[in-house]
C-alpha cells in the first residue's frame, strides 16, 4: 500500500518538468504497468500535489505510447481527486493565436489502438461522455487565467490525433472547416480515464502554433517540434503561475458530478 498521499495531480507536458521544488519522488506500480515516470510529491499552499510528466521527464514516451491507464491509476492510488492537465497544442482557427490559452470543454477522438478504459468486463460500464471535462475546474482555470491578463478562450473543442506525426494539410484543413479550435495528441484517453476513476480533470491548452490547415494567414508555415519547444520555453512561467493559483482555489475532493461518475454507469 502506498503511504504517500496527494490531493491534486498535475500531468506535465513539454517543458513542465521543473514545476515543483522540495519534492519527494515515489515509485508507483499499477495493474496496468508502470507510469511514465516517478511521481513527484510536494506541498503547495497546504495541499499535497502529485506531479507526473506524461511523456517521462526525458520525453521518452511519444503520445501514442504513453501509459495512460497506469498514469491515471497511479494518481488515484495516491489519493488524487482532481487533475490539471496542461498541454502544448496547435490552433486550427485564425482567432486562436499562439500564446493564447484555451480551456477545452469538448474533444473529438481521432486516435486508434490506445487502451482507453479500465472496464473490459465482466460488468459493462458506460460513463457519460457528453461533457468530458470538469465544469467546476474549467471555471476556476478560466478565472485564474483571465486574472493574469493572459488571452483565454473559455471553451473550445480539441481534436486528438494519433501522432507522432503532425497532420497533413488536408487533414488539418478538414479539422479547421469543422470549426474545431485546438489540435493535440494526448487528450484522449487521458481525460476519459480520469472520469472513469471518478477524478475531476481539466485541460489547459497552451497554443504554440497554427496547424497546417489554418487558412487565411499568409506566411504561416507547417509546425515543427522545434516551434513547439520554443514557445513552451517562453511561456513556462505563465503556466506555472496559473497552476499555482489554481491549486490555491481548488477545493479538496472531487465535485459531485465527477465524483459520482460510476453511480449510474454500471449494468449489474
Amino acid at each position: 500500500m502506498i503511504e504517500h498521499r496527494a490531493d491534486i495531480g498535475v500531468y506535465g507536458g513539454s517543458g513542465f518538468y521543473q514545476f515543483l521544488t522540495d519534492v519527494e519522488e515515489v515509485k508507483v506500480e499499477t495493474p496496468y504497468g508502470s507510469p511514465s515516470d516517478l511521481v513527484a510529491l510536494a506541498t503547495v499552499g497546504g495541499k499535497r500535489i502529485a506531479f507526473l510528466p506524461r511523456h517521462g521527464r526525458r520525453h521518452t514516451f511519444p503520445p501514442h505510447t504513453i501509459p495512460y491507464r497506469a498514469n491515471a491509476y497511479a494518481m488515484k492510488t495516491l489519493g488524487v481527486a482532481r487533475i490539471i492537465g496542461p498541454t502544448a497544442c496547435g490552433s486550427l482557427q485564425p482567432h486562436v493565436k499562439p500564446g493564447d490559452f484555451v480551456v477545452c470543454d469538448q474533444f473529438v477522438d481521432r486516435t486508434s489502438g490506445r487502451k482507453d478504459t479500465f472496464y473490459d468486463g465482466p460488468v459493462a460500464t458506460h460513463i457519460m461522455g457528453a461533457d468530458p471535462y470538469c465544469s467546476q475546474l474549467r471555471k476556476i482555470a478560466a478565472g485564474v487565467i483571465k486574472s493574469k491578463g493572459i488571452p483565454v478562450h473559455e471553451s473550445g473543442t480539441v481534436v486528438v490525433i494519433q501522432g507522432p506525426r503532425f497532420s497533413t494539410r488536408a487533414e488539418s484543413g478538414w479539422f479547421t472547416k469543422m470549426g474545431w479550435e485546438v489540435i493535440n495528441m494526448t487528450q484522449y484517453p487521458e481525460a476519459v480515464l480520469a472520469r472513469e476513476l471518478e477524478m475531476c480533470y481539466v485541460n489547459i491548452s497552451l497554443i504554440t502554433d497554427y496547424d497546417a490547415g489554418c487558412v487565411g494567414l499568409p506566411g504561416v508555415e507547417p509546425v515543427t517540434a522545434d516551434d513547439v519547444v520554443k514557445v513552451m520555453a517562453a511561456n513556462n512561467e505563465r503556466v506555472r503561475e496559473v497552476i499555482l493559483d489554481m491549486i490555491a482555489k481548488i477545493p479538496i475532493g472531487p465535485c459531485d458530478e465527477c465524483g459520482r461518475a460510476l453511480e449510474h454507469a454500471r449494468l449489474e
